[in-house]
């Protein structure tokens, strides 16, 4: 089903699957030439998000075979548009989610570009042009520059990769519930995984209490020693959760598995906010009681817009702030999606595209 244009006479080599076993295997594919708003960008690091096994495998129902995966980018600008301001050859940075939006809509023009209603992602997306996009499971990318991020200089290339997905989707919802303006406010984790780990760490550069709230007692002391974390709550126990009844003000919801979300209302005081970033495949439980007698909102977050997403990456290069993750090779993507499927990753896969050539 690929689609391409005349425009497409850059010969890539990638990794993509062909069919819904989900099997990544190496392709050879056409990306467009640099145009007057590109930047070309040899790719050095790429994230492995749980979104790329859903896609891979068709579980949505949406994918466009052969899908080339990849959407938490990091490489090295090689060739710039005519029409491309503020990046250069040489610099380092990033692509997430994003590979175009209308650019007229309200949301657009209030750099919310995740939530226009025509936005099309990096992968598995249909371009202005009419292709598909292909991801960043591939040695080089294409992009619009007003969908590329500037990496600070301080931040490694590889444990960078995830922030911008995992990193951008729970530091949104925070700054949009006002977290990095308050003085000190209790936080619930619920979750410790890849998107987990690093919303503590967001919360604990924003001057939070926090406290994870996890299913895995054996998560408590890398929860406190490793990730910072001030308090531990096993959602499990009935006494723990009892006892820590209306403590928290705001929760932010990383589980993708289906859980009840009583219980976890029960623990935000009254006017408490409990923002869902995780996305499970089946309808979640929500009853009524804990939300109307506890005047308590629940609410939904995606990623965030490319002004958001710099200002993440500007405050992790001030906070050094950087994923935990564990780096892959090409040939291993297989056994990394297949252990990521099983949560067997502390925090998040990284593919190493360039190979050891690269010092960045």
């Amino acid at each position: 089903m690929a689609q391409t244009t005349p425009n497409h006479k850059l010969t890539v080599s990638g990794w993509a699957a062909h069919d819904a076993t989900g099997v990544i295997t190496p392709y050879v594919f056409k990306r467009r030439v640099n145009g007057d708003n590109d930047v070309t960008i040899k790719i050095l690091y790429c994230g492995i998000c749980h979104t790329d096994i859903h896609h891979i495998k068709n579980d949505w129902g949406n994918t466009m075979y052969p899908v080339v995966p990849g959407h938490e980018i990091t490489g090295v600008i090689t060739e710039v548009g005519i029409n491309v301001k503020g990046f250069k050859i040489g610099d380092k940075v990033g692509v997430g989610c994003l590979a175009a939006s209308c650019l007229k809509c309200e949301f657009c023009r209030n750099s919310e570009e995740n939530y226009c209603d025509k936005i099309q992602f990096t992968y598995n997306g249909i371009f202005w042009d009419g292709s598909i996009t292909y991801g960043g499971y591939s040695e080089m990318l294409v992009a619009d520059h007003r969908y590329v991020l500037h990496i600070p200089e301080n931040l490694p290339m590889d444990a960078t990769a995830p922030l911008l997905c995992a990193g951008i989707t729970v530091y949104s919802p925070m700054i949009d519930n006002n977290l990095h303006r308050m003085i000190e406010r209790r936080v619930g984790i619920v979750g410790l995984g890849g998107l987990g780990h690093v919303a503590i760490k967001f919360a604990k550069a924003f001057g939070h209490r926090v406290t994870v709230i996890s299913t895995s007692p054996s998560k408590e002391v890398e929860a406190r020693k490793l990730l910072g974390a001030d308090d531990f709550i096993i959602s499990t126990d009935p006494k723990q959760m009892q006892s820590n009844t209306r403590t928290l003000d705001f929760i932010l919801d990383t589980v993708a598995a289906p859980h009840s979300l009583g219980p976890i209302l029960e623990l935000l005081k009254v006017n408490g906010t409990l923002v869902l970033v995780g996305a499970p495949d089946k309808p979640l439980e929500l009853p009524s009681f804990p939300l109307i007698f506890g005047k308590r909102a629940v609410k939904g977050s995606m990623t965030g817009g490319i002004k958001e997403t710099q200002e993440m990456l500007n405050f992790c290069g001030e906070n050094n702030i950087t994923c935990d993750i564990e780096t892959v090779t090409s040939d291993k993507i297989n056994e990394a999606l297949t252990r990521l499927a099983k949560n067997d990753v502390k925090y998040r896969f990284v593919i190493d595209i360039a190979g050891k050539n690269s010092s960045l």
